[in-house]
């Protein structure tokens, strides 16, 4: 009696294939939509933080010049009191210094969180 050896080659079948490609399909179409989700977010809360400082600034500058509620600022006259001169912008967004004692805003050119695009961003 004759042993035979028999020649298999280890891989996987099509269907296996198909099985983990369809598995990271629904991987990825589950985990994208949460990137973008996040990534807005930080994006929204940058433009947030950036307003918080030019309210600072202003509040800086009014103090040591000693002007009062309703004078009139902007992002050159408060430039001082700004780390480097200025604030980074997140998405191209540009920030608006209103008169002491009204809010800074920011507009935005592209959609953020509940704020459309060109939509006035401001923290009260």
């Amino acid at each position: 009696m004759q042993n035979r050896k028999t020649n298999h080659k280890a891989g996987f079948t099509l269907v296996e294939i198909m099985i983990v490609v369809a598995i990271i399909g629904l991987l990825a179409a589950i985990a994208i939509p949460n990137f973008i989700k996040s990534r807005e977010i930080a994006q929204l809360n940058t433009v947030f933080n950036n307003l918080r400082i030019i309210e600072g600034a202003k509040d800086s500058w009014a103090l040591e010049n000693k002007k009062g509620t309703g004078d009139s600022t902007d992002m050159a006259v408060i430039s001082n009191y700004l780390k480097g001169g200025t604030v980074k912008p997140a998405v191209s967004e540009t920030y608006t210094s209103n008169d002491i004692g009204s809010p800074a805003f920011a507009t935005c050119p592209t959609k953020l969180g509940t704020y459309a695009a060109n939509d006035a961003i401001s923290v009260q």
